[in-house]
């Protein structure tokens, strides 16, 4: 027997059982009042007074009332079993559409009459659940192709350049060694962006140790190793760090700090300035990274901490970035159950604060 025909079966005798119950309380309300006890005298043919007999007429009553029990059990289990049926029929439903969906099929919905209040409240809770994981299957299928997108296109340069490297039938040490020097840089690119998407594999599967780290001091190694390049850019960088310990994980906090500042000096400009602060605010270690740049429009910036996305919205990266920055910011930050919040200043840029757990 299937497990919905054992639970329909069971819900049958739960109502049958209730039913005979109620009919046997019933049958004894109505029996006791048409129950006779009494004592009669016999009386002889001349005349005379026999002996007293006791008589009455409970074993007609008792088998009366066997006989309507009878009954009244078979009809209540042909009722509840209908009754069950009825009362399943929407699980039944539910269930068989559920069966049905699939990766591919998780946009339909299921319906469910309204006059089962308790199993439509079902049905629209797993209609949540299915468009939550529609949501999360899109978002992988979008994250699949951005990333073979990026890690394609170093490749196909790569091929490009030895191609025509050994296509050049003039080709001199100086030439092939320029072409050894452009795979290089493409090998690097590839590096860069398989280190970041491991990164935010690792900040989205959650924190495996947790160990006690002071941001200050995290802080303070990854501003000193990018002054130089922000020098290049122009772009002036300046640190007021305070001792804020965090517990958690001190390389992924460490990759989040080189993201965020990565980010205020790439996505700025000859000029600009980015102010990076570390310190214990209420309790709880912070850090705060604000960047002169480009102006954001504030309804940007939740899209922004998506994997694959940049301010203009386009596939081409520009000033080596892929784009990851700010996504493994936001998966760094949910792994160490840190408030992560981050506004677009009117006069551009963006001001992000990550609150730690202390």
């Amino acid at each position: 027997m299937s497990g919905k025909r054992r639970l329909r079966a069971r819900l049958a005798v739960l109502y049958a059982c209730l039913l005979l119950g109620s009919g046997v309380l019933v049958l004894v309300a109505a029996d006791l009042p048409l129950t006779t006890f009494g004592r009669a005298q016999a009386h002889t043919a001349g005349g005379r007074s026999g002996p007293v007999r006791s008589f009455t007429n409970l074993p007609e009553v008792l088998a009366y009332s066997g006989i309507a029990l009878a009954v009244l059990a078979v009809v209540s289990l042909a009722l509840g079993w209908l009754v069950a049926d009825r009362a399943l029929r929407p699980l039944r439903v539910i269930t068989s559409a559920a069966r049905a969906l699939s990766a591919s099929s998780l946009g339909e919905r299921l319906s469910v009459a309204g006059a089962y209040e308790e199993f439509r409240e079902l049905g629209d809770t797993l209609n949540g659940l299915f468009a939550r994981l529609e949501a999360a299957f899109d978002s992988q299928r979008q994250f699949v192709a951005n990333a073979s997108h990026e890690l394609r296109t170093p490749v196909a340069a790569t091929r490009t350049v030895l191609q025509v490297a050994l296509a050049d039938p003039a080709a001199s040490a100086e030439s092939l060694r320029a072409a050894c020097e452009q795979v290089l840089q493409l090998g690097e690119q590839q590096e860069h962006l398989v280190s970041a998407l491991l990164t935010l594999a690792t900040g989205q599967s959650g924190l495996r140790q947790r160990a006690p780290f002071d941001l200050a001091e995290v802080t303070s190694r990854v501003v000193a190793a990018r002054q130089p390049g922000a020098e290049r850019r122009g772009v002036r960088v300046a640190a007021c760090l305070g001792p804020a310990v965090a517990t958690g994980d001190p390389a992924l906090a460490e990759a989040l700090v080189a993201n965020l500042v990565d980010n205020a000096v790439r996505h700025n400009g000859p000029g600009g300035h980015a102010q990076v602060t570390t310190g214990t605010y209420s309790g709880r270690p912070r850090l705060s990274v604000a960047n002169s740049g480009p102006v954001v429009p504030p309804g940007e910036v939740a899209r922004l901490l998506e994997p694959f996305q940049q301010l203009d919205g386009e596939r081409t990266r520009h000033a080596g970035g892929h784009g990851l920055g700010m996504a493994i910011v936001a998966a760094v930050a949910s792994a160490h159950d840190a408030d992560l919040a981050v506004r677009a200043r009117p006069e551009g840029g963006l001001d992000v604060t990550v609150t730690f757990r202390p």
